[in-house]
């Protein structure tokens, strides 16, 4: 793939190069070792702000943070839509970076009422969580308005690699990417956390990137319950996974009707919930 120059900033923004060893095994030389320069993605604590009140840490890649701070607040329910965020403010220090929402009275009540303090999204999707009941939104099942072919899944899974420049250039970042419906990759977001590298996504759909009606959601990673909630908030009725999904993560599926995904690898893929949404040959159906 070549890299434009926008793609080649944004690489060097999120990632740094470091000394590092390599020793390799060699048939005629015992312990070789042999000095290089390494690039490493970038992962930084990054503080979201909301009108003043400090409600959630967590280590993500500096890319997108905007996007990042959107889509967090959609895909957790702490707003309904974009217009309820009136202004973003960025702020960077040593410490990392303070990213300052200023949202509608209604989105701030609602947020002191869930009294969350999180931390740890890179691994962790139930961090802070003060309570069983606050693991899970209220989700609408989702409108089955098109049937989406099997050959586009294996499309979108030919490209994804040539979309991903951070983690081509450090092979240490998750993706998510939106497709349309003949499997062409639409939008992309990277991220050191699979959670923070949807909500960016979602944050660049909130801004009218792409419509979610229209397309299926593809993660690099495993299909956690987490990822499928925040799919199934921001309106994405089908998710794809490279890896494998979680039982609770198949229930939520099941009951939003999303149509779940797993193993998606070259010439195979696992259908996990509402196969119905799919169609074999090459071609995407609209719903009649």
């Amino acid at each position: 793939m070549v890299k434009t120059p926008r793609l080649e900033s944004e690489v060097l923004h999120a990632s740094e190069e470091v000394e590092v060893e390599v020793w390799e095994a060699r048939a005629q030389i015992t312990n070789a070792s042999l000095g290089a320069r390494d690039s490493v993605v970038c992962e930084v604590p990054v503080a979201l702000v909301y009108n003043g009140i400090s409600h959630a840490v967590m280590m993500a890649t500096p890319q997108h943070l905007d996007d990042l701070a959107l889509g967090f607040s959609l895909s957790e329910a702490i707003i309904d839509s974009s217009q309820e965020v009136y202004d973003i403010q960025r702020r960077s220090s040593e410490l990392g970076v303070e990213i300052e929402l200023t949202v509608s009275g209604r989105s701030f009540d609602r947020l002191k009422d869930k009294r969350r303090s999180m931390s740890g999204r890179t691994g962790c999707g139930i961090c802070g969580a003060e309570s069983l009941q606050q693991l899970r939104l209220p989700l609408t099942p989702l409108p089955a308005s098109y049937r989406l072919a099997h050959a586009a899944i294996q499309r979108a899974l030919t490209a994804l690699q040539q979309h991903q420049p951070l983690q081509a250039a450090t092979g240490g970042v998750h993706a998510a990417a939106w497709c349309d419906l003949s499997g062409q990759i639409s939008l992309l977001r990277e991220d050191v956390g699979r959670h923070n590298a949807l909500d960016k996504l979602i944050g660049a759909s909130a801004k009218g990137a792409f419509d979610t009606a229209q397309g299926f959601l593809l993660i690099s990673s495993r299909a956690s319950y987490e990822v499928v909630q925040k799919a199934a908030v921001a309106g994405m009725a089908i998710v794809v996974a490279v890896s494998a999904p979680t039982s609770f993560a198949i229930q939520i599926a099941k009951q939003s009707q999303i149509c779940l995904v797993g193993f998606a690898r070259q010439g195979r893929h696992v259908v996990y919930s509402h196969s119905q949404r799919l169609v074999s040959g090459d071609d995407s159906e609209h719903a009649e």
